[in-house]
């Protein structure tokens, strides 16, 4: 943590922004291309820093924590603000690789535009397909950032045709490089004639004026009366925010981090065009299940989403926030979801890199933190309390599932209290990361959105908890089910000397359907008192045991209807151990009777790679026992589905780097159970029985 000054504590604390002068962009892209280092422009070209930092070097604002450094990535979202032109810029530097995707995705409730970064090297790559894909499900307006435009052997033409066919014709250029690519040209603001790197700054600017022009038809007639030259440029100013916010337009702009072409330009368009937060689509706050439109009025009551949750060695849990209604004050009370005890909010600051501010208050629009709030969650609301009853929250984040796992076990069984402390700490700063404990494998796994995801997470638990974990790949969790009807029995019959126990049970089985909502139905049959009813509970937490514990190899069975329809009992030694023990037998029975297997899990596949490498991707998809469902060309881009059991994608990650020279991307997710091949069936139960665990 910097320690701030006093001076700089009681400047930033006295100058709480007017809404509509604040502007809160996030920069996203695929890895590399050049996300942090713009930031290191941008704060240098608005006069916040008087040196660039260097990603090689570790020095630059954004990449601040250990971790970033020793990996030369950002590994988590970065706050960095500024002032340009009378405009509060608030940027939000976040990880471009597929791994840490979910820390990007958390922040797009929390911005008004997303800045998707294009590296003119490399072209469009697959993270830049979906994240350009998630803003749009997020109704957020977007703009292009092509960077490096000054690289050699870079055509300029032939990207922006790609972007434009790749994302539709509502992208277009608002500045156009120079042919030397040392400067940008405008062809929006004015109606430029200096000569570009490729195409007319003529035709640009008229293309750009007639699409913005659309989305009003006043000012369309206009147009056609008057031309571009005799339009209110106040007018074609809403017209351009208001075709930002429908989709109907999403700006290209040109520019070199390193060299610092563009730039200027593009302080400028972030500054003059994009929305403000009163010119903003709405966020997806509900009441119940009622839409809940905010304000940005900083008189209104407190309304203010947690998007990010980390920890701070000097702090502790610090929640940071965007405040889209009223104003968040140090030493107030709030409340966080539904939760009736108020948070006492101690210290409120502004956060820039590394650095945090302490700060009177976060007003409507701004990005803000609170320190040392134990009950302060991912994706919690804050809110003063006005609406008790009815509390406002927001609607679920779709962020990607963790499907990479690990099995771990301590090295060391005296860490076991603050391993729990510390996984939960993490769980609560990454919500794409969990940990579970398979009761089928009787593993614990740490699940992930990737290897380097992970071991992020390893060396974490090492450096800041000095925590050491033993790793290895996870067993698959299997399931039994039975394809068959069939009947079990179990006498239970035990003699100690003073009372007995004494219990028999007569039971049949049956599958029920894949789609059946719970996978297991348990029915009384018996007539006469044959068993008496009180022991029927007992029967059925008997074979409830044989569920969670298994019938042939040691996973949990599901799909099962279980009748109980005779039976004995003795009026002095049956007991409800009795019958528990003779209903788990006579279940176990039964399901080796109907002709038991093990289902093990598939995965809906989603690979996104460069064309060429299709064919590839869909026979090593074949070589897993994949089935391709759907295949999508678009441009240079092919999209393969498929579903392919999870045992077969464990090394997934790594082969498709492989096949496609690190372009290709895939994310999957469960999708059903199936019956395990033959022979893998038979190699588990063989092992579950010669481990004497049957």
């Amino acid at each position: 943590m910097t320690v701030a000054t006093s001076s700089a504590k009681a400047a930033i604390a006295a100058n709480v922004p007017d809404p509509e002068s604040i502007r809160v962009l996030c920069l996203c892209g695929h890895s590399g291309s050049g996300k942090t280092t713009l930031c290191e422009r941008l704060l240098y070209d608005a006069g916040v820093v008087t040196r660039m930092g260097d990603v090689e070097h570790g020095t630059t604002f954004s990449d601040h924590t250990p971790e970033e450094r020793q990996h030369k990535h950002s590994l988590q979202p970065s706050f960095l603000h500024f002032d340009h032109e009378g405009h509060h810029v608030c940027v939000i530097d976040t990880p471009g690789m597929a791994d840490f995707i979910g820390h990007t995705i958390a922040c797009f409730p929390a911005v008004e535009s997303v800045v998707v970064v294009i590296d003119a090297t490399k072209g469009i790559e697959s993270e830049t397909r979906r994240l350009m894909r998630i803003a749009t499900q997020r109704n957020l307006p977007r703009m292009i950032l092509v960077n490096k435009i000054d690289a050699p052997d870079v055509d300029l033409g032939k990207l922006t045709e790609r972007i434009r066919n790749t994302f539709g014709q509502v992208c277009l250029p608002i500045n156009m490089p120079s042919p030397d690519c040392e400067r940008v040209v405008d062809v929006f603001e004015t109606d430029a004639h200096d000569a570009t790197a490729f195409g007319s700054a003529e035709e640009a600017h008229t293309q750009i004026v007639e699409q913005v022009v659309e989305v009003d038809e006043g000012l369309m007639a206009e147009y056609l009366e008057v031309g571009a030259e005799g339009l209110d440029p106040a007018r074609v100013h809403d017209a351009f925010e208001q075709a930002l916010r429908e989709g109907h337009l999403v700006p290209i702009v040109y520019a070199s981090a390193s060299s610092g072409a563009g730039i200027a330009n593009l302080l400028h368009v972030t500054a003059s065009l994009l929305p403000s937060p009163l010119e903003g689509n709405p966020r997806p706050f509900v009441r119940g299940d009622r839409p809940m439109s905010t304000e940005f009025d900083a008189d209104k009551p407190t309304v203010a989403h947690v998007f990010r949750v980390t920890t701070e060695p000097h702090l502790g849990k610090l929640g940071v926030f965007r405040v889209h209604q009223g104003t968040v004050r140090a030493r107030s009370e709030m409340y966080i979801d539904g939760q009736r005890k108020p948070l006492r909010v101690g210290h409120v600051m502004r956060l820039q890199g590394k650095e945090h501010v302490e700060t009177d208050s976060i007003g409507p629009g701004e990005i803000g933190a609170v320190s040392k709030l134990e009950d302060i969650h991912f994706d919690g609301v804050l809110h003063d309390g006005a609406t008790p009853e009815d509390p406002p929250h927001i609607r679920p984040l779709p962020l990607p599932k963790p499907m990479y796992s690990l099995a771990v076990e301590l090295k060391s069984h005296s860490d076991e209290t603050k391993f729990s402390t510390a996984i939960q700490r993490l769980q609560e700063e990454d919500p794409c990361f969990v940990m579970q404990r398979i009761a089928a494998t009787k593993q614990t796994v740490l699940r992930g959105l990737g290897e380097l995801h992970l071991r992020v997470i390893l060396e974490k638990l090492q450096s800041q908890h000095g925590i050491e974990l033993e790793t290895s790949p996870p067993k698959i969790a299997y399931k039994e089910t039975i394809t068959t009807a069939a009947e079990g029995h179990c006498r239970h019959k035990k003699q100690t000397g003073g009372a007995g126990q004494f219990g028999e049970v007569y039971l049949r089985v049956a599958p029920l359907p894949d789609d059946h909502p719970t996978g297991f139905e348990f029915e009384n049959k018996t007539v006469g008192g044959a068993i008496p009813r009180q022991f029927m509970p007992a029967i059925e937490k008997g074979v409830r045991q044989a569920l969670d514990e298994g019938a042939i190899a040691g996973y949990p069975v599901c799909g099962v209807r279980v009748e109980v329809y005779d039976g004995k009992h003795h009026d002095v030694d049956s007991k409800e151990i009795a019958f528990i023990t003779a209903g788990k037998k006579a279940f176990i029975d039964a399901v080796g009777k109907a002709q038991p297997v093990l289902l093990e899990p598939f995965a809906a596949v989603e690979v996104v790679a460069p064309l060429q490498h299709v064919g590839d991707i869909t026979s090593d998809l074949s070589t897993r026992r994949g089935r391709v469902s759907d295949s999508l060309v678009s441009d240079q881009t092919c999209v393969v589905r498929a579903v392919a059991p999870l045992a077969e994608l464990r090394e997934y990650a790594t082969q498709l780097r492989s096949l496609t020279g690190g372009a290709g991307a895939f994310t999957m997710d469960y999708s059903h159970d199936e019956p395990a091949p033959r022979q893998t069936q038979d190699e588990v139960v063989a092992a579950y029985r010669a481990n004497g665990e049957h």
